[in-house]
C-alpha cells in the first residue's frame, strides 16, 4: 500500500468563496452593530427635520407691509452710502488720488435689491442650490470624521481587534477592510447627504419657492459641487479614522483633530497667511467650493489695492486633502502591520 496522500482533484466549492467574504461581511455587520453610530446617524436625521421646519418658517412670499418695509431700509442706506461718498470723494481730491480707486465704485439703486432686506423671503433654488451643497457636505464630512474616529476608536478600547488577529492573523488584511468598511459607509454617507439637501430644496421650492426659471447649466454645476462633497466626506472620514486608529483612542483622535484645527492651523495663518494652501481645512473648501478658494495674503500690500492673493482650484484642494489622509491613515498602517514583521523576526 503506498503511503502517498493523493491531493483532492476537485476545485473548490461555493463554501470556500463564502469564507473568503467572511471577514468583509463580518466587518459590515460589526460596523452597522455600533449603537454610537446609530445615534450619530438618528441625530443627524433629527437634524435634517429640524433644517427642513426651520427653512419652512423663514421662507415665504413677503407682504406688501414687508416689501414697503425693505424698500424703506434700502433707500435709507443708499442715503447712507452717499454721504460717505462725499466724504470719500473729498478726502481722494485733498490726496490727489482718483476717486474710483480711492473710494470704489459709486452704488446704486440697482446694485442694492430690496430683496437683501426683507425678513421673509421666497425661497430661491438658483442662488441656494450650490451653497446648500457645500453646507450638507460640510456636515456630512464631520459626521464622516466622527463615524471613522468612533469606528476604529471602538475596535482599540474594546480589544475586539486583536482578538481578531487569532481569527484573521494576517494584520494589513485585517485593518484594511475596516479601511474600506469606512470608506464604504462615508461615502454612503455623503451621498445621503447630498440627497437630503435636494430632498429639503424640493420641500423648500415647492412650498415657500419662486417661480423663476433656473438658469441654464444649474443643474451640472449642482451635481459637479455634490460630487465633490462626497468625496470630501469619503477623505475627512479616512482622517478619522487614521488618526483613531494612530491613537488608539476615540477621544485622543477628537483631541488631536480640536488641537490642529482650532490652534495649529490658526497659529500657522497669523505666521504666513500663505501658508493657508497647504492647510486642510481651506483646501476642503477649495475642493468643494465651485472654482476653488482664493487665499489672500493680507500681510503684504500692492499697487492695485488689492493684497497678493493664490487661487486654490478643485484639484489642488482635492490633492492636498487626499495627500493629508493617505498620510495619516499609511503611518497607521504601518505601524500596525510592522508589530505582524516584527513578530516574524522574532520567530
Amino acid at each position: 500500500m503506498s503511503a502517498a496522500t493523493e491531493q483532492p482533484t476537485t476545485t473548490p466549492g461555493p463554501a470556500a468563496n463564502r469564507a473568503r467574504g467572511s471577514l468583509f461581511r463580518a466587518e459590515v455587520l460589526r460596523f452597522t452593530s455600533r449603537r454610537f453610530i446609530q445615534v450619530l446617524l438618528g441625530l443627524a436625521l433629527l437634524g435634517w427635520l429640524g433644517a427642513v421646519v426651520i427653512g419652512l418658517l423663514n421662507f415665504g412670499e413677503p407682504s406688501d407691509a414687508d416689501l414697503a418695509t425693505a424698500t424703506q431700509q434700502r433707500d435709507q442706506f443708499l442715503a447712507a452710502e452717499q454721504e460717505f461718498r462725499q466724504v470719500c470723494e473729498q478726502d481722494a481730491e485733498q490726496a490727489g488720488q482718483p476717486v474710483d480707486q480711492f473710494c470704489g465704485p459709486a452704488l446704486t439703486a440697482s446694485d442694492v435689491p430690496v430683496q437683501d432686506f426683507l425678513t421673509t423671503a421666497p425661497f430661491d433654488l438658483a442662488s441656494a442650490g450650490e451653497p446648500g451643497a457645500i453646507g450638507f457636505a460640510a456636515a456630512a464630512a464631520v459626521l464622516a470624521f466622527l463615524v471613522g474616529a468612533t469606528w476604529i476608536g471602538a475596535e482599540w478600547s474594546t480589544r475586539t481587534i486583536v482578538a481578531l488577529l487569532f481569527w484573521v492573523p494576517r494584520r494589513l488584511k485585517v485593518i484594511g477592510t475596516k479601511a474600506a468598511v469606512l470608506a464604504l459607509a462615508a461615502l454612503g454617507l455623503g451621498v445621503l447627504a447630498q440627497l437630503g439637501w435636494l430632498a429639503m430644496a424640493w420641500v423648500l421650492d415647492a412650498l415657500v419657492g419662486t417661480d423663476d426659471p433656473l438658469p441654464d447649466g444649474f443643474w451640472s454645476g449642482l451635481l459637479a459641487v455634490q460630487a465633490r462633497g462626497v468625496l470630501l466626506a469619503v477623505l475627512v472620514g479616512l482622517i478619522g479614522f487614521g488618526l483613531a486608529n494612530l491613537t488608539r483612542n476615540t477621544g485622543a483622535a477628537l483631541g488631536v483633530a480640536f488641537v490642529y484645527f482650532a490652534v495649529v492651523e490658526n497659529a500657522l495663518r497669523i505666521w504666513d497667511p500663505m501658508v493657508d494652501r497647504w492647510l486642510v481645512v481651506s483646501n476642503s473648501v477649495a475642493l468643494v467650493a465651485p472654482g476653488g478658494f482664493r487665499v489672500f495674503d493680507h500681510s503684504e500690500s500692492s499697487s492695485s489695492g488689492e493684497p497678493p492673493s493664490y487661487l486654490l482650484t478643485n484639484l489642488h484642494g482635492g490633492l492636498v486633502v487626499t495627500a493629508f489622509a493617505a498620510v495619516v491613515v499609511g503611518a497607521g498602517v504601518w505601524l500596525f502591520v510592522r508589530r505582524e514583521r516584527a513578530g516574524r523576526h522574532e520567530r
